[in-house]
C-alpha cells in the first residue's frame, strides 16, 4: 500500500461480489486492483436481485454502502431508461457531495446523477462503459421470444439511445473494448481503451489433451440460449464428440435440444470451481456469440484457462486477442476445425506464447495505474 493513498468513490450497478457474472467480475477486480496500487476505494452500490451485502468487499474498500434499487411500474413510462431511472437515489447524490474525491460510475446504469456532481467539470468523473447500451438492447430485443418482454426491450433500447447524450457533458469514459471506444468518442473526446478486469494473474493452462467440447454461458440469457441452441442444432448433432454445455439455470429448450443428441450433455448450475475445471480440462473451448458489443469475459476466462478455443469473429472482434483463438464463423469451418484439434496435444511453447500475449493486453495493474492517472489528472 502507498503511504498516502489517493481517494475515491465508485458507483457500481449492483453488489459487485461474488463476482460470478460479467459486469460485476470488472467491477469487482477493478476495486481490488486500485487497492493494491493503494486506492482507497468508498463503494456505493445498488442491492437487488438476491445479491446481498458481503464481508469480502470489507477487504479492499475503505467504506461500502448499500442502496435499493426500486422497481416501480410508473418507470416503465418514464422518459429516462428504466436501468438508469431504477437507481435514482438522493441519498447517494448526498454521499456523493460530502467532499470533492473522483468518481467512477459503472455503466449507464449509474449516471442519473452525473450533472448533480459534476461540479462544473471541476471533479474528474469516469463512466466505465460496459457495453453500448442500446445496440445491446436491440440485440437482447431481437433474441427475445416473449412478446412482453421484447416490448419492454425495444423501449429501452430507444431511451438509452437518447439517453447517451449525457456523455457530453465534464467526465471521462473509459471504454471497455477498442470499437466501443472508437463508438464513444464521437460523443465525448475524452474516451479512453480501459481493457476489462478480471480474476486471473498467470494462465493455468493443461497440457496434452481433453476428450470433450465446451461451450459455457448463463443459459437463462437469451442470446447464450441462442448460442447454445445453435452449437447444438448445428455442430452437436453432425458430429460423434462429446459436448458439455454448462452454465446457470439452463433454458427449457436447451434440454429439449440436447435430449436428441446423445453426445451431449448439460451441466446446470455448476460452482466456479467445477466451472473452471470444466475449461481446464475440455479439449476445446468453443465461444460463439451473435453480439459483438462490449467484451466476453467468458473469452479471457477461457483463454487464461483453457486448451484451445475456437471462436467466432463476434466473440474476438477488437479484442486483440484473435491470434490466441482459431476465429471460424461458419458450422463446416467450426466443425472441421474440431476435427483437426480434437486429438492434437497443447504444448508448453503455446502456453507461453498465450501468457506473454494476455498479460500484455488484459493486464489488471497496467489498467488500474491507467484509471488512476485519469482519475488524479488535473
Amino acid at each position: 500500500m502507498l503511504a498516502n493513498p489517493k481517494e475515491i468513490h465508485l458507483v457500481s450497478f449492483n453488489v459487485p461480489y461474488p463476482a460470478n457474472y460479467g459486469g460485476v467480475i470488472d467491477v469487482f477486480y477493478k476495486i481490488k486492483a486500485l487497492y493494491e496500487l493503494g486506492v482507497k476505494v468508498n463503494l456505493h452500490c445498488f442491492k437487488y436481485g438476491g445479491r446481498e451485502s458481503s464481508d469480502k468487499l470489507e477487504k479492499y474498500c475503505k467504506s461500502v454502502t448499500y442502496y435499493p434499487r426500486f422497481s416501480k411500474a410508473v418507470f416503465f413510462f418514464s422518459h429516462l431508461p428504466f436501468i438508469v431511472k431504477s437507481r435514482s437515489n438522493k441519498e447517494l447524490l448526498n454521499n456523493l457531495r460530502k467532499d470533492d474525491f473522483p468518481v467512477i460510475c459503472e455503466g449507464l446504469h449509474t449516471t442519473h446523477l452525473l450533472k448533480s456532481i459534476s461540479g462544473n467539470g471541476k471533479r474528474n468523473i469516469i463512466v466505465r462503459t460496459h457495453n453500448i447500451e442500446h445496440k445491446y438492447y436491440y440485440k437482447l430485443a431481437g433474441a427475445e421470444k416473449n412478446i412482453f418482454k421484447k416490448g419492454f426491450l425495444y423501449s429501452e433500447a430507444i431511451k438509452l439511445k437518447i439517453y447517451q447524450k449525457i456523455l457530453k457533458s465534464n467526465i471521462k469514459i473509459a471504454a471497455i473494448t477498442e470499437s466501443d471506444k472508437n463508438y464513444f468518442s464521437r460523443l465525448n473526446s475524452e474516451t479512453f481503451y480501459i481493457p476489462a478486469f478480471h480474476s486471473f494473474i498467470n494462465t493455468d493452462i493443461k497440457t496434452d489433451t481433453g476428450d470433450y467440447i465446451l461451450y459455457h454461458g448463463d443459459l437463462s440469457v437469451s442470446e447464450n440460449i441462442k448460442a447454445a441452441s445453435y452449437i447444438i442444432k448445428n455442430i452437436c448433432s453432425v458430429i460423434n464428440i462429446p459436448f458439455v454445455i454448462a452454465g446457470h439455470n439452463p433454458n427449457k429448450l436447451i434440454y429439449k435440444l440436447a435430449g436428441t443428441n446423445n453426445n451431449v450433455k448439460i451441466i446446470a448450475n455448476p460452482i466456479n470451481k467445477e466451472m473452471q475445471e470444466l475449461i481446464r480440462n475440455a479439449q476445446i473451448n468453443l465461444l460463439i456469440t451473435f453480439q459483438d458489443t462490449g467484451i466476453k469475459l467468458k473469452l479471457i476466462n477461457s483463454l487464461f484457462n483453457g486448451r484451445f478455443c475456437i471462436a467466432n469473429s463476434k466473440m474476438t472482434k477488437n479484442s486483440g486477442l484473435e491470434s490466441l483463438c482459431v476465429v471460424k464463423n461458419s458450422p463446416t469451418d467450426i466443425i472441421n476445425e474440431i476435427n483437426n484439434l480434437i486429438s492434437k496435444p497443447f504444448t508448453i511453447s503455446e502456453i507461453n506464447k498465450r501468457e506473454k500475449i494476455l498479460l500484455k493486453i488484459v493486464n489488471n495493474a497496467q489498467s488500474a495505474q491507467k484509471l488512476i492517472n485519469l482519475l488524479f489528472k488535473n
